[in-house]
């Protein structure tokens, strides 16, 4: 038994990466009672559907519907929609919906048009894919991901997270910037879930824009950042970063944008000694131990490679024994 069956974890989650270790975590820890605070930075609204993306990979990897190879996106999808979108000559042709995929983008945007705010339209979904989580978008609020990049010109212009990470496959980046999140409010349940958890985790996610995103949703009243802060729960973060390269994606393309260098060590100090108490770092990187402890965080090193569910939850574990013992 794991020493929080029966306690409370809260997990900043992205999309992939956060998806993937969530399945570990209910494994580890099947007593436990887990909120997802899910990134909203990636939503976007294309052929007038509203795609919350990391929402959804969450909900459908723990739902059993994720397509098994991606690791995004419906299983067994069908593809009429965009093939028929094609012949009219309708775009955007870089960004792909399938037909089952569809039907929760209608959803949603139907619930969403009647007025439901995105925290009851997520409820609403959940109650079809019972994904075993609670799980939260972080705002209600509309708060989009921007990068700042150039064009074949030279000139600066931004685009959206998707069309930059989609369309354009990740050119150099200037600046990240969260459209709206200063604004935004956390939804209903986030503060809460921040402040009466037994440990706070954060996954091996993207640290600019899935945990920067959710850590940047603000208001007028406390933020998600200064709420992690000033939780009394240990917060253990696991590193998305191994040797110099990510694990997946392109951090290592936004952390340059933020003036990070692509080490574990770094990304750790980006997310700070305020907001952290632990970090895990794979074992092949164990020489990053010494400057994490530096600037103020506990840190060991431990398997980290997701290949499968057994080392995935062998992960969790990790992370919550670790919770475990700074939480003494």
């Amino acid at each position: 038994m794991s020493a929080f069956d029966k306690k409370k974890i809260t997990v900043l989650a992205g999309g992939v990466g956060g998806a993937r270790f969530l399945e570990g975590l209910l494994h580890a820890a099947p007593g436990a009672e887990v909120t997802v605070i899910g990134n909203t930075g990636d939503d976007i609204t294309l052929h007038g559907l509203r795609i919350c993306a990391d929402l959804d990979t969450v909900m459908y990897t723990l739902g059993g519907g994720i397509h098994p190879e991606q690791r995004w996106g419906r299983d067994a999808e069908s593809f009429g929609v965009a093939r028929e979108l094609a012949e009219y000559g309708v775009g955007p042709d870089w960004f792909t919906l399938g037909d089952k995929d569809i039907a929760t983008h209608l959803v949603r945007t139907q619930m969403l048009e009647a007025g439901y705010p995105l925290s009851a339209v997520t409820e609403a979904l959940c109650s079809r894919w019972k994904p075993g989580v609670r799980l939260l978008p972080a705002t209600d609020d509309r708060a989009e991901t921007h990068v700042v990049v150039r064009d074949e010109e030279g000139k600066r212009q931004a685009v959206h997270l998707q069309e930059y990470w989609v369309r354009m496959h990740a050119p150099l980046a200037e600046q990240i910037v969260f459209v709206g999140a200063a604004e935004a409010k956390p939804a209903p349940g986030v503060l809460e879930a921040i402040a009466e958890a037994d440990a706070i985790i954060l996954p091996p996610s993207n640290p600019v824009v899935s945990i920067g995103a959710i850590l940047a949703v603000g208001g007028s009243g406390k933020n998600i950042r200064e709420a992690v802060i000033s939780s009394a729960a240990p917060v253990i973060g696991l590193s998305p970063i191994i040797g110099t390269a990510p694990v997946r994606g392109m951090a290592d393309k936004v952390l340059a944008a933020e003036g990070v260098q692509t080490t574990p060590s770094a990304v750790a100090a980006y997310h700070g000694a305020d907001l952290l108490d632990g970090w895990l770092v794979h074992d092949a990187d164990a020489d990053q131990v010494e400057p994490v402890e530096q600037v103020g965080i506990r840190c060991r090193a431990v398997p980290l490679l997701m290949k499968d569910l057994e080392a995935t939850a062998a992960m969790a574990r990790e992370a919550l024994d670790f919770a475990a013992e700074l939480a003494r």
